[in-house]
């Protein structure tokens, strides 16, 4: 699309501030909220098994349970692959705390790798020195950065080879695809590559709970354990109880009020209002993906003329993103401006962005727990980093103002 067609577009209102991102709220999701809160369960009701269902089949897999946010499934993860004291677990350095801080909480000790400097994703060559520093593993949390994924298939068979669980980050990918070497498409949260995936609904998410998450499985053992792990570690199935004497009337028949605690778990649930504005969510997925590709387009196509001091992260091939951020590569050194003074600007100029993210081996607790640690490709990456607004209901004209003023403040 060109820049001509561009101007011809007839913008809606903008916003007085362009933030990084942010959730589009309809009013179907207020009434779909409403609807939820007048009915007789406000959580554990109906609409969490319809969400759950939902999104199991909008991923293709064959099971989900959803909880409290992103992190909570995270740690349920790590729960349910007994990842606790005495194992360790491989996170890439690029990410948010929680994919190393999750299964620290549950006892793990971590193990970073570095990634691709150009696009902020492990690489199987990155996940096996990482496997050489750790001597062994037993899982590898995968994080897909921005919304895209890199080589699933590699990383699979690496994690495979050292015998460890796969648990993919999926929290910013919700609706990417990824093309295997056979030509084959894949849902990301499918767990064609995975044993779990773990997803997060926060209003700059693809789609919105206001706080919400998930973890998708195809193992339904894993799956079963997961919704214990979300619900303090009960089970109401029979063929779970051990208390025979307890758990039985006379008859043999199970005692209506009687559970059991297998293990025990936080409570992470997530309730019917949650749910009921993620269902309605859920079905605008594809209409949001669409935008964001499109706005990701326009984004790729003015910054060429930045170009060499402003870049899109790079694509990786086999990946068919659905893009939770638009994450520019900037050369501040080379443009004049360091990226706080650069940030300022932008923010007066009515325009949010963010870094994704300070490298977690760097933050103080990990430094110090697990000394310095020379990961030059998170280094890099982190370096330039720098995420420019998007989200579905922004317009093309709105890209064109976050662009002309990143000319006028990087002197183009």
């Amino acid at each position: 699309m060109s820049h001509r067609a561009l101007k011809a577009e007839a913008p809606l209102k903008r916003n007085a501030f362009l933030p990084y991102g942010r959730q589009v709220i309809d009013e179907d999701d207020i009434a779909a909220v409403a609807e939820a809160m007048r009915g007789d369960l406000l959580t554990t009701g109906p609409y969490v098994a319809r969400f759950e269902t939902a999104l199991a089949k909008t991923v293709g897999a064959k099971h989900a349970a959803v909880c409290a946010n992103g992190t909570a499934a995270l740690h349920m993860a790590a729960r349910v692959l007994d990842l606790g004291p005495g194992t360790t677990v491989i996170v890439p350095a690029v990410t948010f705390l929680a994919t190393a801080s999750a299964p620290h909480m549950n006892g793990a000790e971590i193990v970073f790798a570095d990634v691709d400097g150009e696009t902020g994703l492990m690489r199987p060559d990155d996940l096996e020195k990482a496997f050489v520093r750790a001597g062994s593993a037993a899982a590898v949390f995968n994080v897909h950065l921005n919304g895209q994924c890199g080589d699933l298939e590699g990383i699979a068979a690496t994690a495979r080879a050292h015998g460890a669980k796969i648990v993919d980050d999926s929290c910013h990918a919700l609706g990417t695809g990824y093309v295997a070497q056979d030509g084959t498409v894949s849902q990301v949260g499918g767990n064609t590559f995975a044993d779990l995936s773990v997803f997060s609904f926060h209003p700059v998410k693809a789609i919105a709970m206001g706080e919400g998450g998930a973890v998708t499985a195809n193992d339904s053992d894993l799956a079963k354990r997961l919704l214990r792990a979300r619900n303090h570690g009960m089970t109401r199935d029979p063929s779970d109880f051990e208390n025979g004497g307890d758990a039985f009337d006379n008859d043999g028949t199970p005692n209506p009020w009687y559970y059991e605690c297998v293990a025990p778990e936080f409570n992470w649930r997530a309730n019917d209002i949650q749910c009921a504005l993620g269902l309605s969510q859920l079905g605008k997925l594809g209409r949001f993906i669409a935008r964001r590709r499109s706005l990701a387009a326009t984004y790729d196509s003015l910054l060429a003329e930045l170009a060499p001091i402003v870049r899109p992260t790079a694509r990786t091939r086999p990946c068919l993103p659905a893009w939770h951020l638009y994450a520019a590569r900037i050369d501040f050194e080379t443009a004049g401006i360091t990226r706080a003074q650069l940030m300022k600007a932008l923010a007066q100029d009515g325009i949010g962005t963010q870094v994704h993210y300070y490298p977690v081996h760097r933050q103080p607790y990990y430094a110090q727990r697990y000394g310095a640690l020379s990961l030059p490709g998170a280094d890099r990456y982190y370096s330039r980093a720098l995420s420019l607004p998007l989200y579905a209901a922004m317009t093309q004209s709105d890209v064109e103002i976050v662009v002309d003023a990143l000319k006028r403040h990087l002197g183009f």
